[in-house]
Order: structure tokens, then C-alpha cells, then sequence
């Protein structure tokens, strides 16, 4: 297990530099947001996304300053180890949209936190969510993205108890992807986590999350181009 999570974290600092040239880099895994600085929590072992934002600050810098980054935390559960390891960092905002009453049942405070009820649906969490963006924009501007898309909203999931359709999680997906691209934001994405009844639903999901991946890289090459 050891092993296994310490190549995941490897797997997201690769894909974070390879956001930086390319505008999207994903990691099949990853977004292990429960783990602490010093322990680990929820199946999570290490923090990958900690580890990765600070491997690409060191190696960022730019006139001494820090890389700014921000932390688009989509799946069911809040990153509790997560925003820990971020309190009071003004380097990095995190913003995490999940299940009020859902694990972690003491919550970490983040930078955003948007704790959402049992049931939710596709118009509820999609508006709750615009909102965070806007909050967002008016707290932060980050040149990197990590964004956790877990599939555990999704109605299918067994430990999300939220409602969110398979069209409701693309348009999820979709807006986060459209808000970074229109900022010209290298974004990181994480698969985080999902847990179908049907395991399929959960790589319904999944599958339909990197697609819109792979079209947002095309979008982000024309854009370069064209420029």
C-alpha cells in the first residue's frame, strides 16, 4: 500500500509539470485529500496534492515569490488534510464542495468551504458551485489548478447521498474546465474518489471526465495557436 501510494503521489507531480507546458496533465489516481502532513486518513496515505503543489512552488518561483495555487476539491467528502496543511497559507486557496453531513464528520476549515445536504441535485450543486467559482475569482488568481473530480456525487455512488445525474457531474466538470481555460489556468486533474453500486456508473463518470479533459486540451492548443 506504501508503495502504491507514494508512486500516486509521483504520478500527480509528473502531471502537474506536465500541465504547466501543455495546459492539463491528469493522474489516473490521486487526490488523496484526507491524509495530514503527518498522518494519513480516510484510504489515503500520503497528501498528493500537498506534495505537489510544494515540488512545483520550489521549482516556480518567480521574483522570490511563491506559485499561486488553488484547489478545486469536487469530490463527495471534504479535503479535511487538505485544507490543514493549507491553513493560513496564502500561497495556496482551497475551495471544497461536499456533503455536509458526509465524512469527515469534523471538518477541517478551508479557504471555501461549501457544505452541501443530503440529496442534492444537478440545479442545486451546479448553482452552488457557480457561486464558489465567483467566490473564487474574487479571492485568488492561481497559475495551477488542482481540481478533484471524484465521482461520488454522482446518484449512483453508494457512500455520496448526493443526487447529482451523469449529465449533472459533466456539467460539473465542464465548468471547471471552461473556468480554468478561460483564464489560461494549467489544470491538474484527479480522479479522487467513487464508489458505484454498479461499478460501472463509476467509470461512466470517470470516462466522461476525461473526455472533456481531452477536448479541453485541444481547445487549450487552438487557443495557443491562434495566439
Amino acid at each position: 500500500m506504501a508503495e502504491r501510494a507514494r508512486r500516486s503521489v509521483g504520478a500527480t507531480v509528473a502531471a502537474a509539470r506536465s500541465a504547466l507546458r501543455h495546459g492539463i496533465g491528469a493522474n489516473l489516481a490521486g487526490g488523496t485529500h484526507h491524509a495530514y502532513a503527518d498522518k494519513g486518513g480516510g484510504f489515503c496515505v500520503f497528501n498528493d496534492v500537498a506534495v505537489a503543489a510544494r515540488v512545483l512552488q520550489a521549482q516556480h518561483q518567480r521574483d522570490g515569490r511563491a506559485l499561486q495555487v488553488a484547489v478545486i476539491d469536487l469530490d463527495v467528502h471534504q479535503g479535511n488534510g487538505t485544507a490543514r496543511i493549507f491553513q493560513d497559507d496564502a500561497s495556496v486557496f482551497t475551495l471544497s464542495l461536499h456533503g455536509e453531513k458526509n465524512f469527515p464528520f469534523r471538518k477541517e476549515a478551508g479557504d471555501l468551504d461549501v457544505g452541501l445536504p443530503d440529496g442534492t441535485g444537478d440545479a442545486d450543486y451546479l448553482a452552488a458551485l457557480d457561486a464558489a467559482l465567483m467566490q473564487l475569482d474574487g479571492h485568488c488568481k492561481p497559475q495551477l489548478v488542482f481540481f478533484l473530480a471524484g465521482a461520488d456525487p454522482h446518484e449512483g455512488d453508494r457512500l455520496g447521498r448526493l443526487k447529482l445525474s451523469f449529465q449533472g457531474m459533466q456539467s460539473r466538470d465542464q465548468r471547471v474546465l471552461d473556468w480554468c481555460l478561460s483564464r489560461r489556468i494549467p489544470l491538474v486533474l484527479l480522479m479522487a474518489g467513487g464508489y458505484g453500486v454498479q461499478i460501472e456508473a463509476t467509470v461512466q463518470v470517470q470516462l466522461g471526465t476525461y473526455r472533456l479533459a481531452y477536448a479541453h486540451w485541444q481547445r487549450w492548443q487552438s487557443s495557443k495557436q491562434a495566439a
